[in-house]
């Protein structure tokens, strides 16, 4: 009985396994999280020190803050490939395969809409639509994608889009809205997802 259960357990795996991306690390998650709230920060302390009184539509700040994104963008990217390639290894499975780029095609459609869809308003200055527009479209991102990975991607997602919905009414509370999607509630999901999943498997 017990051989029998532990055979459905790894047919249970393999087909996780085959339509499911399950490298995902908790921890690049809090890196995300971490990167955005520094980068917010860098935002709100050199540029939008006094919000009240920033027009939001100096070329100078909108230059500036697309390189702040870029880079945060960046980071985020390059330590979250790295800890999921890291834990497809100590999985022994590999990190690109059909459902990686299934996955890749649903993250892609929103982003690249919503990135055109930002470029836009940032070159017309309008930096607090920027800003709700960045949530709005990476939550729809992760909400199409979640379907080929962990569920609690899709609870992330909806989050974000409420958020962003939240910051488009209130504009001048945006990037502090900003920084509590991209930046805590990334943390507290790679923390749950760390233990959860992460911690477990490797105790």
């Amino acid at each position: 009985m017990n051989s029998q259960v532990e055979d459905i357990k790894v047919i249970r795996e393999m087909m996780e396994r085959s339509s499911k991306f399950l490298s995902l690390s908790g921890l690049s998650g809090v890196a995300a999280g971490v990167t955005a709230i520094l980068g917010a920060a860098f935002a709100y302390f050199y540029l939008l020190r006094d919000p009240g009184a920033t027009d939001y539509n100096s070329f100078q700040e909108s230059l500036i803050l697309l390189a702040d994104a870029l880079v945060v963008l960046v980071l985020s990217l390059g330590i979250g490939f790295y800890m999921s390639w890291r834990k497809a290894q100590r999985n022994g499975a590999g990190l690109f395969n059909k459902v990686t780029y299934r996955i890749l095609y649903s993250l892609a459609v929103p982003l690249v809409a919503g990135g055109i869809f930002c470029m836009i308003y940032l070159l017309k200055g309008d930096i607090r639509t920027v800003i709700a527009a960045t949530l709005i479209f990476y939550g729809l991102a992760l909400v199409n994608a979640s379907k080929y990975t962990y569920g609690e991607i899709h609870y992330l997602g909806l989050t974000e889009i409420v958020l962003g919905l939240l910051a488009a009414v209130f504009g001048r509370c945006g990037l502090l809205i900003w920084t509590l999607g991209f930046g805590v509630c990334h943390v507290l999901y790679g923390l749950v997802m760390h233990f959860k999943y992460d911690a477990r498997r490797n105790g």
